[in-house]
């Protein structure tokens, strides 16, 4: 090997915002997509209180559309209409926090992630968000990705799903780690721009940014809507 190889940086740097970069992708008529199969499931993550509700949680709640929660209750009917299953998740812990593993160390004030305890009012679900116990699945999740140590994995075979619609919160976190592990078990992956959510700007288009050129489709809850209607 040439003892001298050395290479200067090659990363590209420019002056435009995250949000400017994700425009100039989702306009690119070239962009190549994973597209819907025939059968979706919608997974509808953290629609909790402590991230959903800026009146009582401030400090960890994030608001990036209006009209989330309505938009992703009017797909999610529509799925439901359609046999096809629709998931949510939260997060809690027990009450020594032993169960958030290292995730849980960083912080450690009321509001830390490891202090959502089970039945508190930062672990309740949004009381606008629209769910049928009888027919969808919902349960507790502990680490970022739904998948991870879940019945996500195994109830997605059982009702022979092909695609996956993630929603929920946030962006750079629990939607990101869903969407990476999604395709990772094979799904066609799509996120609906206006149903996820972020604290901030910069991350919430930098994350839509790196999903739609790598992991998912990103598209508009009107064209997922469309798709749906036309089972």
């Amino acid at each position: 090997m040439p003892e001298t190889l050395r290479f200067e940086p090659t990363m590209v740097c420019e002056n435009k915002t995250a949000r400017q970069l994700y425009d100039a992708v989702k306009a690119n008529p070239a962009r190549a997509k994973f597209g819907f199969g025939s059968k979706l499931a919608v997974v509808n993550l953290d629609l909790q209180q402590a991230y959903t509700r800026p009146d009582l949680f401030p400090k960890t709640s994030y608001v990036t559309h209006p009209d989330q929660l309505a938009l992703i209750n009017e797909i999610s009917a529509l799925a439901r209409a359609r046999s096809m299953p629709v998931i949510w998740t939260h997060v809690a812990y027990k009450p020594d926090a032993g169960d958030a593993g290292v995730w849980g160390t960083r912080t450690n004030t009321p509001d830390s992630l490891q202090n959502i305890k089970y039945d508190s009012e930062r672990h309740k679900f949004d009381p606008r968000v629209e769910m049928d116990e009888t027919v969808d699945l919902i349960f507790t999740k502990r680490m970022p990705s739904a998948f991870f140590e879940t019945q996500l994995a195994s109830y997605l075979v059982w009702h022979k799903v092909d695609t996956v619609l993630v929603t929920g919160g946030s962006t750079s976190g629990c939607v990101r780690a869903t969407v990476v592990d999604s395709l990772a078990h094979g799904y066609r992956t799509i996120v609906a721009e206006e149903c996820v959510a972020d604290k901030h700007e910069s991350y919430h288009y930098a994350n839509l940014t790196d999903m739609q050129l790598k992991y998912a489709d990103v598209i508009t809850a009107a064209e997922v809507m469309a798709w749906l209607k036309a089972r």
